[in-house]
């Protein structure tokens, strides 16, 4: 094969690929503003609760590992 057609092929498989992200994209950024998202809970994990901008407080959870580093690292 030549080279160019090797070429093409790999870029035509790039764009491919970059075009089934848009969509996927997409689909993930219409889920976030229509707020359809589900965090899901794994054994492990501990409850923070974190307020907004606007007020409300949600409760977001962190893995042990994250819960036991000190809070700054490295600083003076």
């Amino acid at each position: 094969m030549k080279t160019t057609t090797i070429v093409a092929i790999i870029l035509g498989v790039l764009v491919l690929i970059s075009v089934v992200q848009a969509f996927q994209l997409n689909g993930l950024k219409k889920s976030v503003a229509e707020g359809n998202l589900n965090v899901g809970s794994s054994s492990g994990r501990t409850s923070v609760a974190t307020s907004s901008g606007d007020g409300s407080k949600q409760t977001a959870s962190l893995p042990t590992s994250v819960k036991d580093l000190p809070q700054m690292v490295g600083g003076c």
